[in-house]
């Protein structure tokens, strides 16, 4: 098993009205990479808001005709999701979008809440009757309340900010607006960009911003809240630099696209930066470095331009497969596995493989893997991992709610290494992280268990569901 993606939010403010819901969906398609279990997307008809929100790919549910009957408009928000609170069904597919007191608004969310439960129990006892169990409502619930008093939206937000805790990259949209906004602790990236014709682009990844034809203006700055108007662009820097940054080190490591720049640093050159620390703590003698596609082929590049070892390619993606983690069950992950990638016998027979990935869940991929090379004719197998050991639950995005099944726990490398088959296992050293996300400041969770917010006692992904359960028994 490999680690779940994030979600990917996209939106746009336009001058004019323009085929909004085209460019948003160009838009999703480059963030497919976030979110491949649903998509949605809602648009501002001069305040009536029309959407369009369903499971599968961004190509499947949106065809020509679904596209053909969105309105002309300015103002637009669009999501693909992976589930990492509340289960993959269509209730939980975003933008959420909420009629309240003082309009309409619609919510889309990269992150997870860590303080979820506490609030939206809160809600609950004070009358809040939720209709998914995706803490984005909870979210909304929060914002729409604080509306009732507050004299905009974006203020409504900056109250509703003071009482999250974890990560949250968000774009809200409005009557009349589009705000976005992202944690003080800049756990996941948000990035504004601008078209020829004027139209201001918000998305969770700067590769978005080049497939609608934007050009990159800058990162939302974690704590700020931007609003996009009919008076212009503004800023509110009030929550800015409130806490140290966190910055998800998986998004360079794995989650983000390589063509992406985030924060500053573009992800292609932190993972051939990787790949080459990879190589001075952990060589090996060899005949060729294999890496795993998508996000083990540029750490792979590093490895072999640091050590001299001749990179090819090794292994053949099936292109129109999704992501192993998908497969719910153990069995349909190794079925896709299969099918998902082949081995070429012309680059491994005979040959001392160093193969290089970004991590190691379950270890039950990773086993595959090394098998497929070893059926092919590999002599050796050396795996090199651009990612420390996981050792421990992540609770701001990645879908890992629990250690029990994580293969590095309690396992030494040379453990691990027997476990999946490989030659012998070398992990990128967790001093290094710094060093490959530019030195602002990283969560590394994950793999040290120092996290930056309280954690609260239930964690799983379908606590909320499970509690439902509880209710009607």
């Amino acid at each position: 098993m490999s680690i779940h993606e994030e979600c990917g939010v996209f939106g746009l403010f336009s001058p004019r009205p323009i085929d909004a819901a085209n460019t948003v969906c160009y838009g999703l398609h480059a963030l497919q990479h976030r979110g491949q279990e649903s998509c949605g997307i809602v648009c501002n008809d001069d305040g009536v808001f029309v959407s369009h929100k369903d499971l599968g790919l961004v190509g499947d549910v949106f065809s020509a005709e679904v596209l053909k009957a969105f309105p002309p408009c300015s103002i637009a928000v669009g999501h693909v999701r992976y589930a990492t609170t509340g289960a993959g069904n269509r209730s939980n597919c975003q933008p959420l979008e909420v009629n309240h007191q003082k309009g309409s608004m619609a919510i889309a969310h990269n992150g997870n809440l860590s303080n979820a439960d506490a609030l939206r129990d809160e809600l609950e006892l004070s009358g809040a009757i939720f209709h998914t169990t995706s803490d984005t409502e909870t979210i909304a619930y929060l914002v729409t309340r604080e509306r009732l008093s507050a004299p905009s939206i974006e203020e409504a937000l900056a109250r509703t900010m003071g009482s999250l805790e974890g990560a949250y990259s968000l774009i809200v949209m409005s009557a009349q607006k589009l705000v976005c906004a992202r944690d003080p602790r800049g756990f996941h990236p948000l990035c504004i960009g601008q078209t020829p014709d004027g139209t201001c682009i918000v998305a969770s990844e700067s590769c978005a911003l080049c497939a609608v034809g934007a050009t990159f203006v800058r990162d939302v700055e974690p704590g700020e809240i931007v609003i996009f108007g009919p008076n212009g662009v503004k800023s509110d820097r009030r929550r800015c630099k409130t806490k140290p940054l966190t910055i998800c080190s998986f998004e360079h490591i794995y989650f983000a696209r390589p063509d992406s720049v985030i924060d500053g640093v573009s992800v292609h050159s932190a993972r051939v930066e990787s790949g080459r620390i990879l190589a001075r703590t952990h060589p090996v003698e060899a005949d060729v470095v294999v890496g795993v596609p998508d996000s083990g082929l540029d750490a792979a590049l590093g490895y072999s331009e640091e050590s001299g070892i001749a990179y090819r390619m090794g292994l053949i993606k099936n292109k129109y497969v999704g992501r192993t983690f998908i497969a719910p069950s153990q069995d349909e992950r190794l079925d896709k596995v299969r099918i998902k990638l082949s081995a070429i016998a012309e680059t491994v027979r005979g040959k001392r493989i160093v193969l290089v990935d970004d991590s190691i869940v379950r270890g039950t991929t990773s086993a595959r893997i090394v098998a497929l090379l070893r059926e092919a004719g590999a002599a050796e197998v050396h795996l090199r991992i651009s990612a420390p050991p996981f050792l421990h639950a992540c609770y701001y995005g990645t879908d890992v709610d629990s250690e029990e099944n994580l293969v590095a726990r309690g396992r030494t490398a040379e453990e691990i290494a027997q476990i999946i088959g490989a030659d012998s296992l070398g992990y990128l050293p967790i001093e290094s992280l710094d060093a490959i996300t530019g030195g602002k400041g990283c969560c590394r969770a994950c793999f040290d268990g120092n996290y930056p917010t309280p954690i609260p006692a239930n964690t799983k992904k379908n606590r909320f569901e499970t509690k439902l359960g509880e209710k009607n028994r």
